[in-house]
């Protein structure tokens, strides 16, 4: 039978006195040893950065100062320790974030671009948000584009599988004269504009239905009523109707665009006037927005 071996580790070692009830004797009272707390177990707080945290403190004091702030101030209303406000607001001056100018603080460009960033980001979201509450609605895809700088884009589309938006075979910006978003933005610049934008985009066929060459287009677009959508049937791809809203807030040229399959073009026209309609009734809280 094996033996178990309950010697003390170390022979010359005293053994430990024991109570009457057989419990060790000690001078400290036995505490249970807690388990180790693994890094997922860590309070919230040891998992905060303590600078970065009074980086941003001091960032947004001094963006509520519009003609700036001394380092002492700064200091006192965020409640650090000026050695520390100190050393913060040199660093975020080093990276741009803050600038010094005859001993007051500022915002710098790095922290005013991070504001424009996410303004602009906040802008599409409103207007990603409307598209895609419109594609539901409606039951079509639903394109937002704008006339910039001399060209056509597409700032937004909504689509789903069910749905899907028409596929970009051949360059939007150079096609403008082709598909109902184009016509519909031409249709909102004046004579010199269209002329200047043909010049360098010329009408081109891409379908058997495409418009001809300039001169009809030009015709088309002078005859284009104001705030009337602009339709157009397989002119840019085959098998696609679609139909375009014009929106204009200030010198903004603007539109907002769906699709439909050929064989569903008697729907083309209802849809785009409710499209209408909806646009109507959020235009207000959307004229910021329509400016990403």
């Amino acid at each position: 039978m094996a033996t178990v071996d309950t010697a003390p580790s170390d022979p010359h070692a005293p053994s430990e006195p024991h109570t009457p009830l057989g419990q060790p004797l000690s001078s400290a009272p036995q505490v249970p040893r807690q388990a180790s707390r693994t890094p997922t177990e860590q309070p919230h707080s040891a998992t905060l950065i303590g600078s970065v945290q009074r980086a941003m403190r001091l960032l947004e004091c001094v963006a509520s100062h519009e003609y700036g702030a001394p380092a002492k101030q700064l200091a006192r209303e965020t409640g650090l320790a000026l050695p520390t406000a100190y050393h913060l607001l040199r660093t975020l001056v080093h990276e741009g974030y803050l600038h010094r100018d005859k001993g007051l603080f500022f915002l710098g460009d790095a922290a005013v671009r991070l504001s424009s960033s996410g303004a602009q980001q906040k802008r599409r979201s409103t207007v990603a948000d409307a598209l895609a509450q419109w594609r539901d609605a409606i039951g079509v895809p639903v394109y937002y584009a704008q006339y910039r700088d001399g060209e056509i884009e597409v700032m937004c589309v909504s689509d789903t599988p069910g749905n899907p938006a028409v596929e970009e075979w051949a360059d939007f910006r150079e096609t403008g004269h082709a598909h109902a978003i184009g016509q519909c933005l031409l249709s909102q610049l004046d004579e010199d504009a269209r002329r200047d934008h043909l010049a360098r985009h010329p009408v081109q066929s891409i379908t058997p239905y495409t418009v001809r060459d300039s001169r009809t287009l030009l015709q088309r677009l002078e005859r284009t009523r104001r705030m009337e959508p602009v339709t157009e049937r397989q002119e840019y791809a085959l098998g696609t109707v679609c139909a375009a809203i014009p929106i204009t807030v200030g010198t903004t040229a603007a539109t907002m665009a769906i699709s439909l399959p050929v064989h569903q073009a008697d729907r083309l026209l209802t849809a785009a006037r409710q499209l209408q309609d909806e646009i109507g009734r959020l235009l207000g809280s959307l004229a910021i927005s329509i400016s990403i």
